[in-house]
Order: structure tokens, then C-alpha cells, then sequence
């Protein structure tokens, strides 16, 4: 025989679960602009019904129902489209990354431009064509002199401004690494936290949420995978466990940076690499790996994937292509640019210093190197951060050897050499490939504007699809208070009804133990 309280039972277990729908509801609402919070909605299963199984179970007419208990809170995530997002936002890490450290260095080259090297270069060779014409008049011969310093002010200032910017996307590549150092000790601290909730059968889904926060933190900075772990216990079957978090690379191996509770820190090797990770100057070789353990793992720039913007910060800063940290094995963005700079800041000096040491000055004498490097009579070695004009020069214009006159034969109103100086703008130097200085810094400008053009098309199609995916992963997992103000009514009012129910089994008990028995009184 059942139980005669058996209705009131079925209906309390229904208040109790619409309850607990109407917290989660409130929950949800009350978060609906917290980053990274992802909607949570209650399970609901019916309860064993009545009778229950065995040989002295009474028989009923029917297999009656018991009721509803709330067997879990979850939060609705979908791993795949996780998965996509952070697919999508190593690619855009890696091209924004690239992309502002190209527009750094347009900013500073700036061409064309009224200011720039190329309108130096040519204001150089106009005064050239003037001493031509005037070669006796000191004031043109002040202003080839001026000219020239202001070619080698511009080469100066390119190759400081570009320095400048590898200092701090060194200093930069440093506070990244501090933030992954951060974010793995972090997830591993959440670890540590589920995995001592989940086995008491809970469910701590703003853990995962907070969890998940940091792992898409993550993907920017380096391309990752995980996996998850099981806590074990009185786990429920839907709970997510801990996150093993590997650092994917080239080949497609992997190396373990948080497994549990314990986590890896990273670290640059490479020239002058300080402790804290900050690398102003020299090159990186490698990344280390700091296990747990003590251990470390060395892992070689060429195997990092090309995601991230860890990764595309060591592209620009520079890195050593064989690991071994010597200078023949630089490569990078902005290390190719100084060499550029540097091998047309010598070209340049020695063609026209061999081309002005032919000539003869006003006294007959055989003129010197015009270009030297700064504070030094030294012609070798020059680079764009170094080139100057000579300080004899400077000090008496007249030693310009504008005329093709033999030494010992000074002819006063010859200006042939400086033609030969001024000509030289179209002149093809071997050492840039055969094309002029002026044709081959065009050429690395040009170059430098292609590589932008791609990396800012590639960052948009990047933000593109992400913006698909965030919007897709937003439909999902984000709260609509539309949708929450719909479930509140509907929590509502089975919870009304199942207060009703209560008190219509209420008013039936009444009747059974008040009124039964009394026919006639």
C-alpha cells in the first residue's frame, strides 16, 4: 500500500528543485556582464518511482512517480567551439603582433616623405650639382657639407629609432613571458582547487569559468593543447576534471606546462638574456622550460609554431637560427632592417668616398674620405648608426675635392668631380645586388610596405574569424536576459503549482483524517 503522504512528498522534492532553478536563474542575471561567465542551468531528473524493485514490493496498478530532484548545476560550454577560439586567437596574437611592429618601423622610415632619407639623399646630390657650377664659393661648398650631415643624421636616426624599437619588444618579449609564468601558476592553483571540490559530487563551474579565462589569456600568447584529467572520488560524470595544458609545437610534439596542481616556468635564452627575462639587446637562441622537477627543457626558436604573439615578438626582436647565438645566425624582422641600413650606409660611404678621394681640393691636394664614422678618421665599419662627415671637412669646406685635376695641378674652376659625386646617385653599387642606393632603398621600403600590407590583411581575416567564433561561442554559452526573464516565469510558476499541489494533497489529508467516520453526526 502507498504511502499516504506520499503526494506531498512528490511535491515538496518539486519545490525544492524549481527553487533551486530560480537561484541559478538569479545567478545568471545577476552575471550577465561578467567577462567570461558562461550561463548555467539546472538538471532535472525524475526521481526512482514507486513500487521499488524486489519480491515484497507491493503491487500497484501502475509504476507511480515520485517526484523531480535537481541532480546537478552546469554550466553550458561547448569544448569544440573552445577549442576554435583559441585556434583563432594564436593566429590573430601572432599577426597583430607583427603587424604593429611593422607600422613602428614605417612610422620611423616614413616614405615618401619631405624629411626623409630619400629627400636627404637628394638634396645631397643637388648641391653636388651646384658645387659643380659654383666649385670656388664657399657657401655652396658649406652647404654640399651640411647636406652630407644631414644624409648621415637621417641613416643615424633610422637605425637608433629602429634600435629603440628592439629594446623594448625585447623589454616587451620579457613581460610577456612573465604574464604566461603567471597564468600557468594560476591555472594550476585552479587545478588544485576542483580537484578538491569535484570529488565531493559539486560541480564548480565558476572555477571552470575562471579557468577558461586563463587558458584564452594563453592561446594569445602561445599555441596550446589540453586535456582533461579526472578527479575521481564521488565525481559526477559531467565534471571536468583538471587541465593538462601542453605547449604545441612545429613537429607536432608537445611539451606538459601544467599538469595538476604543478606547472613549468619559462624563460628566454640567448645574448645577454637577464634572470627576470627581459632581453634588451643581442638575440634569443631558445626557450627553456623549468619543470617542477628542476629539470629543463631547451626548446630551439625554429620549433616554435608560428602562432602567437610570443612567437611573433621573437620574429621581430630577432633570434639565432642554429641556437648557437653567433651574429651570422641572426634572423628577424627588425635585425634584417638594420643590416639592410647598414650594408647601404656602407656602400654609400666607401662609393662616394673612392669617387671623392680621385678628385682634388682647391689647394691641388688629393681629397680624403668624406664619409667616416662619428669621432673617428676611420672609414672601415661604418654602419648607419655610425656614419658621419669628416670633422676635417667640416672644419674647412675647401678640402671637398670637387675638381678632376691632377694632385700638384690645382685648377680652381673646375668642378668635373663634383659632377662625378653628384652622378653617382645612378650609379649601381654590387654590393646592394647591382641597383643604386637610391633604386635599393627604395626596393627595402617597398619590401617593408608588402610585409605590412600582409600582415594587416592576415590579422584582419584573423579578427574576422574570431569575431565568427566569439559570436557562435556567445550564442551558446553567454547569458540573454530575454531568455533568463522566460525561464524565471516558467521556474515561477511550476513552483506555484507545485504549491498548489501541496495544498490541494493538504485539504484532501484534511477530509480523510477530519471527516471520515462522522456519516450522520
Amino acid at each position: 500500500m502507498r504511502s499516504t503522504f506520499m503526494g506531498l512528498e512528490a511535491s515538496k522534492r518539486g519545490l525544492y528543485t524549481q527553487q533551486s532553478a530560480l537561484y541559478t536563474t538569479g545567478h545568471n542575471i545577476a552575471n550577465a556582464n561578467s567577462v567570461g561567465y558562461s550561463r548555467q542551468q539546472v538538471n532535472m531528473s525524475p526521481t526512482l518511482g514507486y513500487p521499488g524493485m524486489g519480491l515484497n514490493a507491493p503491487t500497484t496498478a501502475g509504476y507511480i512517480g515520485t517526484g523531480v530532484e535537481a541532480t546537478s548545476v552546469q554550466r553550458v560550454r561547448d569544448d569544440f567551439t573552445d577549442k576554435q577560439y583559441r585556434q583563432e586567437t594564436n593566429k590573430l596574437g601572432y599577426w597583430e603582433a607583427k603587424s604593429n611592429s611593422i607600422t613602428q618601423m614605417e612610422d620611423i622610415l616614413k616614405e615618401p616623405s619631405d624629411y626623409g632619407l630619400a629627400e636627404s639623399l637628394n638634396q645631397f646630390w643637388n648641391s653636388l650639382q651646384d658645387l659643380n657650377v659654383n666649385p670656388e664659393n664657399g657657401g655652396a661648398r658649406a652647404v654640399v657639407i651640411q647636406r652630407g650631415i644631414a644624409v648621415a643624421d637621417s641613416f643615424n636616426y633610422m637605425h637608433s629609432s629602429i634600435q629603440q624599437i628592439k629594446e623594448n619588444t625585447g623589454a616587451e618579449i620579457g613581460i610577456l613571458t612573465k604574464d604566461v609564468n603567471s597564468i600557468l601558476q594560476q591555472i594550476a592553483s585552479l587545478n588544485e582547487q576542483i580537484k578538491s571540490i569535484e570529488p565531493n559530487g559539486y560541480m564548480p563551474n565558476d572555477l571552470y569559468d575562471a579557468r577558461d579565462n586563463l587558458l584564452d589569456q594563453l592561446s594569445t600568447h602561445i599555441p596550446i593543447e589540453t586535456s582533461k584529467v579526472p578527479s575521481g572520488g564521488n565525481s559526477l560524470a559531467i565534471a571536468e576534471g583538471s587541465i593538462t595544458v601542453s605547449l604545441k609545437l612545429k613537429d607536432g610534439t608537445k611539451v606538459t606546462l601544467v599538469e595538476g596542481r604543478n606547472y613549468s616556468q619559462l624563460q628566454n635564452a640567448g645574448e645577454n638574456t637577464e634572470p627576470d627575462g627581459v632581453t634588451p639587446n643581442g638575440m634569443i637562441t631558445g626557450l627553456n622550460v623549468l619543470k617542477t622537477d628542476g629539470t629543463i627543457e631547451s626548446i630551439g626558436v625554429n620549433e616554435l609554431s608560428d602562432l602567437g604573439k610570443y612567437k611573433s615578438l621573437v620574429d621581430s626582436y630577432g633570434y639565432s637560427t642554429d641556437g648557437s647565438g653567433n651574429p651570422g645566425t641572426e634572423k628577424g624582422l627588425i635585425p634584417d632592417m638594420l643590416n639592410k641600413l647598414d650594408l647601404m650606409a656602407q656602400s654609400f660611404a666607401t662609393a662616394f668616398n673612392a669617387i671623392h678621394k680621385e678628385g682634388t681640393d682647391l689647394a691641388g691636394v688629393n681629397g680624403q674620405a668624406f664619409f667616416v664614422q662619428n669621432g673617428k678618421i676611420d672609414e672601415t665599419g661604418i654602419t648607419a648608426g655610425n656614419i658621419y662627415v669628416s670633422q676635417g671637412l667640416i672644419d674647412n669646406p675647401n678640402l671637398i675635392a670637387a675638381s678632376d685635376s691632377t694632385a700638384g695641378n690645382a685648377e680652381t674652376g673646375n668642378g668635373k668631380q663634383a659632377l662625378k659625386l653628384a652622378n653617382m646617385k645612378f650609379n649601381s653599387l654590387s654590393d646592394l645586388g647591382g641597383v643604386s642606393v637610391q633604386t635599393y632603398f627604395e626596393g627595402v621600403i617597398g619590401q617593408l610596405g608588402v610585409d605590412g600590407q600582409q600582415a594587416a590583411r592576415l590579422q584582419y581575416n584573423s579578427i574576422t574569424l574570431q569575431q565568427a567564433v566569439t559570436e557562435r561561442r556567445a550564442s551558446i554559452s553567454s547569458v540573454s536576459l530575454d531568455e533568463e526573464m522566460t525561464n524565471m516565469i516558467t521556474f515561477q510558476q511550476a513552483y506555484n503549482a507545485n504549491a498548489r499541489m501541496i495544498s490541494v494533497i493538504d485539504e484532501t489529508l484534511d477530509k480523510i483524517i477530519n471527516g471520515m467516520g462522522r456519516v450522520g453526526l
